[in-house]
């Protein structure tokens, strides 16, 4: 199995949709031409940023299949695939044409809480099945279970093809220990824009951002930056940013993201329920960010 290179800032993309919660595919269109020329080092489909969710099965197909053809080889993808059904994920991975991808990300399962030895097990069908390497995806706030950085090694050093981790529980020391202790080429990918700057020189190789949909340029420089050990320079993007960290979330995540994007003439600030647009008073400080930044 071919290696990848995750370093760099990808982005995990939005799904815009019109008032009358149809995917908008013009303005996706736009979104992901926007992203690829201003520099990002991959994208993510599907992953939860996506309301992946909210979309039925046939759209995601449909999604997934617009975006290869639109992107036609310009950047690599990484396909979201994942759940808490460890059946029904194999099933997935061995029925979807995976060829236009490079890797696919799948995410620690969500609401049932598994063991760390689930935990283990599900991933261990899922590295006997998947096509394509695997980046990890722990997201402790939304799957209500932390991966451990015991399990996360253990899977690395079992399975050559779980190539990475999208590393999003907010533990500095778990990452640390993750890094200090991987094999050689296993990645670890920050999973949270505001902690990616510190994690990056603690050894982290880049980042699956939510920001990089409204400031491809700004931010995929300062991972940059960073990565080169300019960390002065980095700095100070990272700072220049770090109140809008808190806005894009403070309401939700994608809702943070899909208000600033609408700020920007780029989107209808549209989501699907159960998720719905920031509060008016997170719009009016978005509002204000985005004219410190002119």
């Amino acid at each position: 199995m071919a290696s990848i290179d995750l370093s760099g800032m990808g982005v995990a993309l939005v799904t815009p949709f019109r008032p009358d919660k149809t995917i908008d595919y013009d303005s996706l269109a736009r979104l992901l031409d926007y992203q690829i020329e201003s520099g990002v080092a991959y994208m993510v489909v599907l992953g939860t940023t996506s309301e992946n969710p909210a979309l039925e099965p046939s759209e995601r197909i449909e999604l997934s299949d617009f975006i290869v053809r639109h992107v036609d080889g310009r950047v690599p993808l990484v396909r979201g695939v994942g759940g808490n059904n460890t059946a029904a994920v194999v099933r997935e991975l061995r029925s979807l044409d995976l060829s236009p991808f490079s890797a696919i990300l799948s995410v620690v399962p969500f609401y049932n809480k598994p063991s760390q030895e689930g935990i283990y097990r599900h991933y261990e069908a899922i590295a006997e099945a998947s096509p394509k390497p695997i980046v990890l995806y722990n997201v402790p706030g939304r799957t209500g279970v932390n991966m451990t950085a015991q399990t996360t090694l253990r899977l690395a050093d079992a399975f050559p093809n779980i190539v990475a981790i999208k590393e999003a529980s907010g533990n500095m020391q778990q990452v640390d220990d993750i890094i200090h202790h991987k094999r050689p080429d296993f990645q670890v990918i920050s999973g949270d824009d505001a902690i990616t700057f510190p994690l990056i020189t603690l050894g982290a190789v880049g980042v699956i951002s939510v920001i990089g949909n409204a400031f491809p340029r700004e931010f995929s420089h300062m991972v940059s930056l960073a990565l080169k050990g300019e960390y002065d320079r980095a700095r100070e993007i990272h700072y220049r940013f770090n109140d809008l960290f808190r806005l894009l979330f403070v309401d939700g995540n994608p809702a943070g993201v899909k208000c600033v994007l609408h700020d920007m003439s780029m989107i209808d600030n549209e989501l699907r329920l159960p998720l719905v647009p920031t509060r008016l008073t997170t719009d009016e400080q978005i509002r204000q960010f985005l004219q410190s930044l002119s």
